[in-house]
């Protein structure tokens, strides 16, 4: 009985040993790529599945058991500051897989990404219709090969992935969206400058999957700025460059989470120039962040964050070719010299501080609630000179240029074209000396005086935010809720030497000259309000639910939201000019809008995927393009719906040890758009009086846009220490109808309306729609690395002016075509102008140095190495309104109005030295 016993027994550890030597189970062991050290506390997991390990203190990880997916399937390994891997693996059941020695990285895009944020040139946001801003930001945490190229590379010219503007891209904070109410586009200075704080993002592209809300089309950001997961320790850093700012000092510490469940984050720095790359454009910026946790158990979390990030910039002029050849492309008109010093007198002055409250509810490992609520309030000013009954201070008014005396309709009067060029040449800035003069020599009363227009917001925010995670399935669903009191007003900032300025319209007479007809001829101290007064309201609404479903094949989701938006104007002034439709508050405008999408990932093999998304949504218009002259009156715009947008995209995916790549093609259109821009325009016909000028707001309504192309990006690991990569982008972005279009004015007194506007198949202005881009990346094992790109562009657009492409441009002021009009003619002179192609050499590096438990290292970047002039944008002048105006301007031996263009930097260089402990 015992031999039976014993041989029983060692039968049985025999067979479990070998059942065990046969358990299916993944092994592996990740380092550090140049130091070889181990990496612990890695989070590793397989693809479209539940299952995930943390690497231990000797870098190792294990997966065992039944549940391990057989096949073909990918390792995915993250850990906070190194760049997230992707390894295919093959599964075989009864068999154990140990993979080579992992490698990983340290992630340079952590300070790569200075280079973008810094890159978001101010020019192209100064533009007062928002038509395009730069998305870097939107796009950094992307690890995506186009995408990288065109947040770091591209970014310096405008470039927007597929043609979108940034109000189709969707930015979050610990889960709330901070896209602006009243233009749709996040304000990036709102918390720029909290690098080391806003590293940690979760980037979703296009129309894909998102946990936390439906998405946008150029994308969605969730920055995670929660005080627990910050790694421990901290960072002081200096920066120098000159492009916006030339210095940059910023320090940061984490505790990271203590034994006793509290966890503390605090961030403060600086950036500053008195002047940046173009003359005169001051940049001073301080910033401050801080974010208290406490975890209570292991199911409730409550963090605290705030940021404060107060900036005050110069802002840079849009110029004709006529004046740059005249000065420079660095040349800025907003500028004089006053008691020696430059003064700017266009300045933007941005305090907008933020508060947020985070709650996180871990139900059980697999079910989570994050609620959410935040506050932001300040002011937003942007500045400018006003006068009456004065000459325009403006050194590059038409009438001071060298054009204007050339093209004499009496003939040339070259002597005149010469003294302005010597005037020009010579000065060419704003004359503060003599407005001051003026003013004294009127017995005080300003007939010059600088103001700011005043954006004083307060918006709270709140939303809730649950998440499911099932064997195969992952369900989302998220509340959302904003509330928005706007407070916009003409501030009085300097009288420059007046004592008074009375607030009368000048140009009209009468009540209609009044600003505000319950405080007439009132006289201005600095500090009053004065012009327009008036508040815009808004609230938002929306639901958002969606379901992932991950299988070994096959992934694909379903996601819909519906939401509902109203605005309303709350009139503070009753203008003169509209005494009946200005004061009180305006009709509420409502909007309901919905969406749904859907896409799926088919897997050939680990190695090659298909992608599919597609989706259709409506959204209500934005404050800004709802009221068209708010201003002024209550009037809405005519005909105003919710937008309605169709989107698809198609990519095949490639991704092995040492090749990685994607090819996209993509569609979109959007519907019922409106627009809303404001300029002086001469050549209007059916004003009913013996003149064609007036101050107007063109309205278009109706709008349709397409987006259309394709996008490449290649990345080669070809050995262990070089990197090839390679991105293109072919789109063709473009009016898909011809909108409806009407004016408004105090000029007149009813809108002036012009039918259709001829803008199908010109193209959308808003960067190159065309970029190329081949580089290499060089890391040595001795911790420094070095790359450079060289990138092509083309097919970027000037901005056509809306109201030339309509029946006006051909309608004499008596209501009837022009006796001369040429269709030929006509033709030619509507020709879109396209900007001429452009390479750009960026080349950047870095080195790093551990010392015990310390890093010293620093970064550099050279962009635009040869110096390139190129133009980054630019439109038409809306002053010539018809044929008669814009053929005499366009054959004069220099043209008075000529489309107005931003350059870009020359040579810039970027460099960031820091300190991590």
């Amino acid at each position: 009985m015992m031999r039976k016993y014993l041989l029983t027994l060692c039968l049985s550890v025999v067979f479990t040993a070998f059942a065990i030597a046969q358990q299916t189970s993944v092994r592996g062991k990740i380092v550090e790529q140049t130091s070889n050290d181990a990496i612990s506390d890695v989070d590793v997991f397989i693809d479209n599945t539940n299952l995930a390990q943390t690497t231990d203190v000797n870098g190792e990880f294990l997966f065992s058991g039944n549940k391990l997916p057989l096949g073909e399937g990918v390792l995915i390994l993250r850990k906070s500051g190194y760049e997230t891997l992707q390894i295919p693996i093959v599964i075989n059941e009864g068999q154990e897989l140990e993979l080579d020695l992992i490698y990983m990285q340290s992630d340079v895009s952590s300070y790569t990404a200075d280079v973008g944020i810094i890159s978001l040139s101010d020019e192209e946001l100064d533009q007062e219709d928002g038509s395009a801003s730069n998305i870097s930001g939107l796009l950094q945490s992307s690890k995506d090969v186009f995408l990288q190229a065109a947040a770091f590379d591209f970014s310096a010219t405008f470039f927007n992935p597929r043609g979108y503007d940034s109000e189709y891209g969707k930015v979050l904070i610990n889960g709330i969206q901070m896209n602006k109410l009243f233009n749709g586009r996040p304000q990036w200075s709102n918390w720029g400058g909290l690098n080391d704080a806003t590293r940690d993002q979760v980037f979703s592209m296009g129309m894909s999957a998102n946990d936390y809300n439906f998405g946008g089309l150029a994308g969605s950001t969730n920055i995670i700025m929660r005080a627990s997961q910050y790694r421990e320790g901290g960072s002081v850093s200096y920066a120098s460059a000159n492009a916006s700012y030339i210095g940059r000092v910023m320090a940061s510490y984490n505790t990271g989470l203590m034994p006793n469940g509290w966890a503390v984050s605090v961030l403060a720095s600086r950036r500053f120039a008195s002047e940046g790359y173009n003359d005169a454009s001051l940049y001073e910026a301080n910033s401050f962040f801080a974010a208290v946790e406490k975890k209570i158990n292991d199911k409730h979390s409550l963090n605290l964050t705030a940021f404060f990030t107060p900036n005050r910039r110069g802002k840079s002029s849009p110029n004709t070719q006529e004046v740059y050849d005249l000065k420079n492309t660095r040349y800025n008109a907003y500028w004089g010299r006053q008691e020696g010093e430059k003064r700017n007198s266009r300045m933007r002055n941005i305090e907008e501080p933020v508060i947020m409250l985070n709650h996180f509810w871990d139900f059980n490992e697999t079910t989570s609630l994050n609620t959410n609520i935040a506050y932001q309030f300040g002011k937003w000013g942007d500045s400018r000179l006003g006068y009456d009954n004065a000459p325009n201070p403006d050194p590059t008014y038409y009438q001071k240029l060298p054009s204007f005396f050339v093209g004499d309709p009496n003939g040339p009067r070259y002597d005149q074209a010469y003294l302005a060029t010597e005037r020009f040449q010579e000065d060419g800035q704003i004359d503060w000396y003599r407005m001051y003069e003026t003013n004294l020599a009127y017995g005080g009363t300003s007939r010059y005086y600088l103001y700011e227009d005043r954006s004083d917001d307060k918006q709270i925010s709140a939303n809730t935010i649950f998440t499911k995670r099932m064997d195969n399935i992952t369900l989302n669903a998220a509340l959302n809720y904003r509330n928005l009191d706007s407070h916009n007003f003409a501030n009085m900032l300097d009288l420059l030497g007046g004592n008074g300025y009375l607030d009368v319209d000048t140009y009209n007479f009468g009540d209609g000259a009044q600003s505000d007809l319950n405080n007439p001829d009132r006289i201005v101290d600095k500090g009053d309000t004065f012009k327009y007064n008036f508040k815009l309201l808004a609230e938002q609404y929306d639901a958002f639910v969606q379901a992932q479903f991950k299988y070994r094949k096959v992934d694909f989701y379903l996601a819909a939201e519906a939401g509902s938006t109203n605005y309303q104007r709350d009139g503070l002034y009753q203008n003169g000019a509209f005494a009946d439709n200005s004061f009180g508050k305006s009709e509420k405008l409502d909007f309901t809008t919905y969406g749904f999408k859907g896409g799926l990932t088919y897997k050939i093999t680990g190695r090659h995927l298909i992608d599919l998304n597609a989706a259709y949504y409506t959204q209500a218009p934005t404050l800004r393009n709802s009221f068209s002259n708010s201003r002024q009156n209550n009037e809405t715009v005519k005909g105003l719906t919710e937008e309605s947008i169709q989107n698809v995209d198609l990519s095949y995916i490639f991704r092995s040890p040492w090749l990685k790549g994607r090819v996209t093609g993509f569609y979109t259109k959007i519907e019922d758009a409106s627009q809303i821009s404001f300029f002086y325009a001469d050549g209007i016909s059916g004003l009913g009086r013996n003149t064609t000028t007036a101050f107007v707001q063109e309205v278009l309504t109706g709008v349709d846009k397409q987006h259309m192309g394709a996008e490449l990006g290649l990345e080669a690991q070809v050995t262990p220490t070089i990197k090839l990569k390679g991105a293109a982008a072919i789109g063709q972005y473009t009016y898909a109808n011809n909108p409806n279009l009407y004016l408004t004015s105090d000029d007149f007194e009813q809108e002036l309306e012009f039918g259709k506007s001829y803008l199908k198949n010109y193209k959308l202005s808003g960067g190159p729609q065309r970029a190329y881009q081949v580089g290499f990346e060089y890391r040595d094992p001795n911790f420094w690395w070095v790359g450079a790109t060289a990138n092509l562009f083309s097919n970027a657009y000037a901005d056509v002016a809306p109201i030339a492409r309509t029946q006006n441009f051909y309608m004499d002021s008596n209501g009837y075509p022009f006796m001369d009009y040429d269709e030929d003619v006509a033709r030619e002179l509507l020709k879109q102008e396209r900007f001429d192609s452009y390479t750009l050499v960026n080349i950047v590096g870095g080195k790093s140095w551990r010392i015990n438990e310390y890093f010293v290292g620093f970064f550099a970047s050279i962009n635009n190495v040869f110096n390139q002039k190129y133009k980054t944008g630019g439109f038409e002048q809306g002053r010539n309104a018809n044929y008669q105006t814009l053929n005499e301007d366009v054959n004069k031996e220099k043209r008075v109005f000529g489309p107005k263009y931003w350059y870009g930097y020359g040579t810039t260089y970027y460099l960031n030295l820091y300190f991590r402990f």
